[in-house]
């Protein structure tokens, strides 16, 4: 049996054209989950917006909802880690669907080795700004008051600046990546044998000391995912 990571697809972005694509790279992903696997992380960003209303969730790629439920269904313990474009998930995820929802990041086991598991969105020191309006983004009295707009206009406007600011950090994030490498040194150096992270869109696999540093790339254009087997072997592969 096998762990698999991927992250980063943004669902909702781009051309319906492009996201068809994400979507049959998604389905060929659970395809070989569900033939070798027994847990799937999603590392972030998997819609390029979400945001949860007490009745009402975003419409649309429901269809890789189906797919997850599937997983859990068949058996796999499927984990969602939040990342800056999906954070306001409430327990649609958990209750609906059965999966395991963590805000900042994850921590477990797996074939004897222990794993951390974040998005990795702000982990930059010098992205200061961000850290802030991380904050105001993920403040209750904020995501009350976002709340009390109306669904389709705050859907509307979240998606235009959920664009601008992915263009923005697509180019910055390239520049902080080796504060990325810096941050999974400290985490192994804390006794974690890997140490994974997405948000980046570069897929990375290095070896640092005894442990491992993978950034799980995304599926936009990569469509890189990580695997781990139940025999301790980690590989950063590609789906064609």
């Amino acid at each position: 049996m096998a762990l698999y990571i991927f992250s980063d697809a943004h669902l909702g972005s781009g051309s319906p054209e492009t996201d068809r694509r994400k979507v049959a790279k998604i389905s060929e992903l659970c395809e070989l989950v569900k033939r070798d696997g027994d847990r799937l992380v999603i590392l972030g960003d998997l819609f390029d917006f979400w945001f949860e209303y007490k009745h009402a969730i975003p419409k649309d790629n429901h269809e890789v909802l189906f797919m997850l439920r599937e997983l859990v269904r068949a058996g796999v313990t499927v984990d969602y880690v939040s990342g800056n474009h999906d954070f306001w998930m409430d327990d649609f995820f958990e209750d609906q669907l059965g999966l395991g929802v963590h805000q900042d990041d994850l921590e477990m086991t797996y074939a004897g080795m222990r794993l951390y598991l974040t998005h990795g969105d702000g982990l930059a020191p010098g992205d200061r700004g961000y850290r802030v309006m991380k904050w105001v983004f993920r403040n209750r009295l904020f995501v009350w008051l976002y709340r009390q707009l109306p669904a389709d206009f705050a859907a509307s406007f979240a998606r235009s600046v959920s664009g601008s600011s992915r263009e923005r950090t697509s180019r910055r994030d390239h520049a902080f990546a080796v504060d990325y490498e810096a941050y999974a040194q400290r985490k192994l150096a804390e006794g974690f044998d890997i140490v994974a992270i997405g948000h980046l869109h570069i897929p990375i696999l290095q070896r640092i000391g005894n442990g491992w540093y993978v950034n799980t790339g995304d599926f936009i254009g990569h469509f890189t995912y990580a695997r781990l087997s139940d025999s301790g072997e980690l590989e950063l592969k590609r789906l064609a």
